[in-house]
């Protein structure tokens, strides 16, 4: 069993020590206020046409009034931005509307100021790149039987369009939106979407000694059902990042272990002050990549990073160690997806991230609601 490095990357025991070890805590966030979601009765649309293309290298751009926009939203925009379509595996459609509890006020989360210039600066428009690795390459590979099917590395699977996902109930999967809809229409490939489970080739008669350098394969679940929000649906690609997440609903539960979620809190409060996911990416074909890093920015809707990835590991779930105030104890929890890769402009410079979407209370209840299909399960974090 074992955990391995690129060759360029660090030593691969900092990735055990970073999971085994205790981290540096940071002191423990209010209880969040989590609104109550009211659907109203899904409307029926048209089928589907299944006319786009799945665009695994996603890169937005951002400028200062686009980022203060994140800030200023008003609930009206929210509200809208909160429905739903659901895609049924037919390919029919509906629309689910919502409003949201009378008590709840003002914007997602509290107003955090646009990032210090701490990114990477690009002085001119002509030399920027889609840049995903930064400095040495700092993933790892996840390989031997019980590091694939251990927690939390068995949360992460695979999406057939070419992304990543993670489990987070027996049937649900949360991926990116981009990964099914380009936000005009669903790409090609969701009108037979699966999710690929990582199976050890033992399991499937073979011994472990008999299989030292194959790789894991892979079991195919049909998904019953894909929701997507309509925030992302309904706007340019340059702010509807913001949503950038979808839910997957499978045909068939699973059995493997599943990571619960959270809002989002301030960076401060995660332990270490950092964020971990897995994925698929696209350079290490058949591979499971893990990586971690600090947050290095945040908005309200996005985390700034600077973790090393590639196209493929789009719709990993972004977990931290959060304060469970029911266990009192530190767990890990998926606390947004990840998304792709921003260009942020403010003052005059050009910073490029890494992006994660992060799940503020209004996104934390909607998918709650997708999950639970009733609002009272999701009446507390």
């Amino acid at each position: 069993m074992t955990m391995s490095p690129h060759p360029n990357s660090g030593l691969a025991h900092l990735s055990i020590l970073a999971l085994l070890l205790p981290f540096t805590l940071s002191s423990r966030a209010p209880p969040h206020h989590l609104p109550s979601l009211v659907p109203h009765a899904p409307l029926p649309l048209s089928r589907s046409r299944f006319s786009s293309h799945t665009q695994l290298d996603f890169t937005t751009h951002c400028n200062a009034s686009c980022y203060k926009g994140e800030q200023e939203s008003r609930r009206e925009h929210l509200t809208e931005q909160l429905a739903f379509e659901t895609l049924y595996a037919d390919g029919s459609r509906t629309l689910t509307t919502v409003d949201v509890e009378d008590d709840y006020e003002g914007t997602i989360s509290p107003a955090i100021q646009p990032p210090p210039t701490r990114g990477r600066r690009v002085t001119s428009r002509h030399r920027r790149q889609k840049r995903q690795i930064y400095g040495a390459d700092g993933r790892f590979n996840i390989r031997g039987d019980h590091f694939l099917l251990d927690y939390p590395f068995s949360t992460a699977v695979r999406i057939s369009t070419g992304c990543t996902g993670v489990l987070v109930s027996r049937r649900h999967v949360l991926t990116a939106a981009h990964c099914v809809h380009d936000g005009k229409d669903y790409v090609k490939g969701a009108r037979k979407l699966r999710v690929g489970f990582l199976t050890p080739p033992y399991i499937n008669g073979t011994k472990p000694s008999q299989t030292p350098t194959k790789k894991p394969l892979v079991r195919w679940v049909r998904v019953k059902r894909t929701r997507v929000p309509k925030g992302w649906i309904q706007g340019p690609q340059e702010v509807s990042m913001d949503f950038d997440y979808a839910l997957l609903e499978l045909r068939w539960p699973h059995r493997r272990p599943f990571m619960r979620l959270s809002v989002a809190p301030s960076s401060d409060d995660l332990a270490g002050k950092r964020i971990h996911f897995s994925g698929f990416d696209s350079d290490r074909p058949g591979e499971l990549v893990y990586r971690f890093c600090p947050v290095e920015d945040e908005s309200n809707d996005l985390i700034y990073q600077h973790c090393d990835a590639r196209p493929g590991a789009s719709g990993s779930g972004v977990y931290g160690r959060v304060w469970d105030t029911t266990l009192e104890r530190w767990e890990r929890k998926v606390i947004g997806i990840f998304s792709g890769h921003q260009w942020l402009e403010i003052d005059g410079e050009n910073r490029d991230y890494n992006v994660a979407v992060r799940f503020t209370p209004l996104k934390f209840a909607q998918i709650c609601y997708w999950v639970h299909g009733n609002r009272v399960d999701c009446s507390q974090d």
